[in-house]
């Protein structure tokens, strides 16, 4: 249900606002959510009880099973061997997708203690990038038996050829992006 509620936004409220606001003559020009990609890395302290248990995690996060990367060459300052696990990795298209998206929007990010927003910067070409400290904020992670918090990075690919497209969408889904004093100030202005 959720994943259908959010993607049903985007149809038929995002879309046209977007039309409008944009100036786009045609619907395939307006920019969508390609994929989400979730990655997190760890140390050598991980053992493989440890591994099996936050790949357990990161599959009920992501909806789907992990990639489990591997380090490809040997670092002897960073006590990592080649072939050692280093890292996990999944790419979400699809309904998984929009079922995550709605999560981490509606859900997980209000949670957070002191929340006030996220970044509003994008990459140059319309994806944004966004961190997160702690994956226990997630409601799928039972915390009482949760012994190491990992931080994971979250990569939303979009089809916005400028950030200002990308921002634009993002913020029509429901991103809650901090507002800047410049935000503010172009606010105040409009208003007198």
């Amino acid at each position: 249900m959720s994943q259908a509620f959010l993607h049903k936004q985007y149809l038929e409220q995002v879309v046209p606002a977007l039309m409008k606001e944009l100036g786009y003559k045609n619907i395939h020009q307006v920019p969508k959510v390609l994929k989400v990609v979730l990655n997190t890395g760890f140390g050598d302290e991980m053992d493989k009880a440890g591994l099996e248990d936050l790949r357990k995690d990161f599959a009920s996060i992501a909806g789907q099973s992990p990639v489990i990367c591997k380090a490809r060459i040997s670092v002897s300052n960073f006590k990592v061997r080649q072939g050692m696990p280093v890292g996990l990795m999944v790419t979400l298209r699809g309904e998984i997708m929009w079922d995550f998206l709605f999560r981490l929007l509606a859900i997980s990010l209000p949670n957070i203690r002191d929340f006030r927003g996220v970044s509003s910067r994008l990459d140059g070409h319309g994806n944004y990038t966004l961190g997160i400290t702690d994956h226990s904020i997630f409601p799928e992670i039972n915390v009482e038996r949760q012994r190491t918090n990992i931080g994971l990075d979250i990569s939303i690919v979009t089809s916005a050829v400028t950030d200002k497209e990308g921002h634009e969408l993002l913020s029509h889904l429901g991103m809650p992006f901090r507002k800047t004093s410049s935000d503010q100030k172009n606010q105040e202005d409009a208003a007198a």
